[in-house]
Order: structure tokens, then C-alpha cells, then sequence
């Protein structure tokens, strides 16, 4: 049975899909499933952003293929862990949870970084010309310890 993780931001084109396309390169396919979405539904269906998909693919990744679909009260069944962007994607998210069990799967992403901080992942979308860069260093070291915990929690 494979564990599941999903990435959640807002739009479900910026920092999800990159989430999701390092998180899976740093997990084995055979025992970890990873998905994204996100809070709004804009962008369901669409591709990430273009520069997502150039940030990943100059980090030898391929998110291209994603498409964008909104976060559902399913998914807290359905996911074992889920890793959101911000404290805004954590406040939408944890507002749709029914209990305490479904609440405990929600965890602020940058938080592996810096516990119990509460970090945001800033949203590169209208920001600054390396932002998407900036993005990825920071999904791509709060990835790398949650495939260290994930791979012995589930060995």
C-alpha cells in the first residue's frame, strides 16, 4: 500500500506543482504516491505556470504534465500527509477538516525547516525575477528532510 502526500498552495500552478515534482524525485514510486492541488479553483485543469515548469526542468524535473485541481474535503481520506504552502493555504485547508484526526495531517511546509515557525513559502507568482528560484531551494530543503522522515517512518 503506498503512502500518499499532497502539496497544497492557492492556485495549484506555483508551489505545489514543484513540491510535488521534488518531493517524488526524492521518494521511491513504488511506496510514496504525491499529488498537489490547490485552495481555488482557477487554475483546475491547467498546466503549472511556465516558470514552475522552467525552474524544474533547469533541475532536471518534468511537472509538465501535472494539471491543476482544487483541494476537496476527500482528500483527507484519501491523503496520508498534506503539506501546505502558507498559513492562508493552512487556515483553508484546516477549515474543511471534520475532526481532530484529519487536522493532524495538515502541516505548514517550511515548518520541517523551522519548527513550529509557521514560515510561508512566498508565492512567486507576482513576485521578484529569481522568486521561482528562491521557491525551489526552499521546497527543495523541506523535501529533502520530509523524504529522510517519510523513507524511515516507512521503511
Amino acid at each position: 500500500m503506498s503512502v500518499k502526500i499532497l502539496m497544497v498552495c492557492l492556485g495549484n500552478i506555483c508551489r505545489s506543482p514543484l513540491a510535488e515534482g521534488i518531493l517524488a524525485s526524492k521518494l521511491p514510486q513504488d511506496k510514496f504516491t504525491v499529488d498537489s492541488a490547490g485552495t481555488g479553483s482557477w487554475h483546475v485543469g491547467h498546466s503549472p505556470d511556465a516558470r514552475s515548469i522552467a525552474i524544474a526542468k533547469k533541475h532536471e524535473l518534468d511537472i509538465s504534465k501535472q494539471q491543476g485541481r482544487q483541494f476537496e474535503t476527500t482528500d483527507f481520506d484519501t491523503f496520508d500527509y498534506i503539506y501546505v504552502m502558507d498559513k492562508s493555504n493552512y487556515n483553508n485547508v484546516i477549515h474543511l477538516a471534520k475532526n481532530e484526526t484529519q487536522k493532524a495531517k495538515v502541516q505548514i511546509i517550511l515548518n520541517e525547516l523551522y519548527p513550529n515557525e509557521n514560515v510561508d513559502v512566498p508565492d512567486p507568482y507576482y513576485g521578484i525575477s529569481n522568486g521561482f528560484e528562491m521557491v525551489y531551494q526552499m521546497l527543495d530543503k523541506a523535501c529533502d528532510s520530509i523524504a529522510a522522515k517519510l523513507k524511515a517512518k516507512h521503511r
